[in-house]
């Protein structure tokens, strides 16, 4: 008895012991102005990070300068206080628009805060902030293999910094109402991380190896929230807005002038569970698209910038792998304008999520109205296992009737992720059914990677019906364009995805920061007979220098091509013709974009076969950043594509972007796109003033002309919002 009590205590004695070492974030009623001066005594008392590891270029050994992270909260908000103990008083930013991550973040002095309220490496939060004051926030989501963010979503938090002497300092407050959590769950993964941007140098709290994201959920610390609230201070919040939009169309003689009110509304209903909605919505604001040159045969996607939308994001657009979507938003509201949209989103236990989404769009002339609607459940399984299942809608309705024209898509999906961090995977599988096709209408995936300092490997499968339609996804290799016919035929296809790279790290080179020393990519396609019709490999090379950590790489591709439709790239009319085609071509190129001077670029040269003829160019970027008023950044391509009887031409893809800081709060961003392959010259223009914490002013002009610079229409727009929290 004496024995199994003996044992009893140690075991309990070792529970105890390892609970206690996590940290603990305390409670304190007293709250402090943000100011950037860590003045106040309350700091003395916060909860202190520090000792931080080297992560990039070396992610070994601990920092060389002392970074001091201080947190508290007061019951409404986490309180974050910082002092990095730099060597110089010198800082470098690149940006004062909210929202650029790689000019505000990976191009500036800036701190980061990863947080996991739920704890269970899902979905998190991404607070980041330069020595200027510029905020970039996002959601961090898991996509079935890796970690990524989205940095289009925004909350209302607030933030100051200062320098004294040698220190730079950060003071951030973050409301709970900003975020979803557990009431129940007061334990949260947390990650800080410091980027020097004169040094070039990365820091993280948390030791992490650098092939892995520093906002990767795998890698947070346990914290434990000390008296955690038990409910959302914020229950309701509502931005009404007007916006006024006038366009002429300059070939047609005609033009347009819309006066449009809308309001967005979101409700609290736990900590963990909202309600977002939006009725007779206005994304005139949101930035324009950065074009390119598209020399595949298939369609490309542009990533989502509305509001509505970006919510939870993650549970609605990682419902698929790459190239195989069932659910892309910016379908809605792409050909005719919303009318209204509901969406519930959110945890309603610590291990189960839930996504709910409604839109309905207007009728106009050649559109039908249409409803779109969207269920998702996401299940952890263990800490390894995370199931989703789901259902995607889209149905046309005049007015309050439905009518027999519907598309819909169920798929279920199972991910893993290794307890080593070192594995992760996933399987998919969907069905779609149309209001007249209920055959051959499957999609299955499964595809796994590796991944460490020195190795990198993945491989994938998936196999696509022809009936397997998502009206509201995106399925574009499903799709393809006969020139020949002029008619578009849906053709079933498995593809084989591979890749296998080795790097090596030279511990005493002071030149070289690492090699990419061998790097295969094979990426193969089968129609439904079994034929393979496109497989293309390439072998690269890569070497990091230390000094900038510029890049320089070398590629060298094979392309197999079985075509089976053709194929008119230069739409003169002489479609490449079915048949096989063998070509090799090679690319070298030098990065130097990750520079900490004012001046940086980047180019690469490419010449080689194009199905029966020569494809030849060449890309270059030039930046100048203006600390910290303005920034300028230049991008030239030149595709010369020579098919040799079937015609020849040049694509030219031009592009400048001018930004104009005049606080953290106004600026003026400037797009000048010219671009031949779509016969269109654009310049958008927009004055934005974030004149009180997420409510804005915009005015944004739009001219657009052809290759010629012939005006073809133009317009302005008018928008303001304003947001209440209750």
């Amino acid at each position: 008895m004496k024995t199994k009590l003996f044992t009893f205590s140690v075991v309990l004695s070792f529970y105890f012991c390892g609970y206690s070492q996590n940290k603990t974030i305390p409670f304190s009623v007293e709250s402090v102005k943000i100011d950037g001066k860590l003045n106040e005594p309350i700091w003395q008392n916060a909860q202190m990070f520090t000792d931080f590891n080297n992560y990039y270029p070396n992610d070994e050994g601990k920092a060389l300068n002392k970074t001091e992270v201080k947190v508290f909260h007061d019951g409404k908000n986490l309180y974050i206080g910082v002092a990095y103990y730099d060597t110089t008083s010198q800082n470098k930013i690149s940006t004062l628009k909210r929202d650029n991550h790689g000019d505000a973040v990976v191009s500036s002095d800036a701190f980061g805060i990863v947080l996991d309220p739920f704890n269970q490496e899902n979905n998190g939060y991404y607070f980041t902030l330069n020595t200027g004051n510029t905020q970039v926030d996002a959601l961090v989501d898991f996509n079935g293999t890796d970690y990524n963010f989205n940095e289009s979503w925004n909350a209302v938090w607030y933030s100051q910094t200062s320098i004294e002497g040698t220190k730079k300092v950060y003071e951030i407050e973050i409301p709970f109402k900003a975020l979803n959590f557990d009431v129940n769950n007061n334990i949260w993964g947390i990650q800080f991380f410091y980027r020097d941007f004169k040094t070039n140098l990365w820091m993280t709290y948390t030791d992490m190896p650098r092939n892995f994201f520093q906002f990767d959920l795998r890698f947070t610390e346990d914290v434990i929230i000390e008296n955690l609230p038990k409910t959302n201070t914020s229950k309701f919040m509502l931005v009404p807005s007007v916006a006024y939009n006038y366009e002429e169309d300059v070939l047609n003689n005609t033009d347009e002038s819309t006066f449009k009110p809308s309001i967005d509304a979101q409700y609290n209903i736990t900590s963990s569970l909202r309600l977002d909605a939006t009725i007779n919505p206005d994304f005139s604001q949101v930035d324009v698209d950065q074009q390119v040159v598209n020399l595949t045969r298939f369609a490309i996607n542009f990533p989502e910038r509305r509001n509505f939308f970006l919510e939870n994001s993650d549970l609605f657009n990682n419902l698929g792998p790459f190239g195989v979507n069932p659910f892309y938003s910016r379908i809605i509201g792409g050909t005719t304008d919303m009318q209204f949209g509901l969406k519930l989103s959110g945890n309603v236990s610590p291990n189960t999520r839930i996504g709910i989404l409604n839109a309905q769009t207007e009728k106009t002339d050649g559109n039908d109205a249409q409803n779109y609607a969207v269920v998702v459940g996401r299940q952890k399984l263990s800490r390894a296992f995370t199931t989703t299942a789901y259902w995607v809608n889209r149905q046309q309705t005049d007015r309050f009737d439905f009518k027999n024209d519907y598309n819909r898509v169920f798929g279920l999906n199972l991910n893993y992720k290794s307890k080593n961090n070192l594995w992760s995977a996933q399987t998919n599988y969907g069905k779609s059914f149309s209001n007249d096709i209920n055959s051959n209408n499957n999609f299955f995936n499964i595809e796994g990677q590796y991944n460490t300092r020195k190795t990198y490997v993945k491989g994938a499968f998936k196999k696509v019906d022809k009936n397997f339609i998502t009206d509201v996804g995106f399925t574009p290799r499903l799709y393809n364009h006969d020139a020949i016919n002029n008619q578009v035929i849906r053709d079933s296809y498995l593809d084989s995805y591979f890749v296998f790279q080795k790097n090596y790290y030279p511990k005493k080179s002071n030149t070289i920061d690492r090699f990419r020393y061998f790097s295969i990519v094979n990426d193969a396609f089968w129609n439904s007979k079994g034929t393979l019709t496109e497989m293309s490999t390439v072998l690269g090379n890569s070497v990091w220098f230390k000094k900038n950590l510029s890049s320089l790489y070398f590629n060298l591709t094979h392309n197999y091509f079985n075509l089976q439709y053709g194929f008119d790239i230069l739409n003169n009319g002489n479609p490449i013709q079915p048949d096989i085609y063998n070509t090799i071509d090679a690319k070298i190129g030098y990065d130097n974009r990750s520079s900490n001077k004012n001046f940086y670029y980047a180019t690469e040269v490419f010449y080689g076969g194009y199905f029966n003829g020569k494809r030849s160019g060449f890309e270059t970027i030039l930046g100048y950043r203006l600390l910290p008023f303005a920034q300028l950044n230049v991008n030239y391509s030149l595709n010369h594509i020579n098919l040799e009887n079937l015609g020849k031409d040049t694509f030219h893809l031009a592009r400048f972007t001018g930004e104009v800081f005049f606080s953290n709060r106004l600026n003026w961003t400037t797009y000048v796109q010219y671009n031949t392959q779509r016969n269109n010259f654009n310049i958008n223009s927009r004055l934005q003033w974030e004149y009180k914490p997420l409510s804005y002013i915009y005015f944004v002009v739009t001219d657009n002309f052809n290759k010629h610079i012939s005006r073809t229409n133009w317009g302005v727009a008018f928008k303001a919002n304003y947001r209440f929290d209750f």
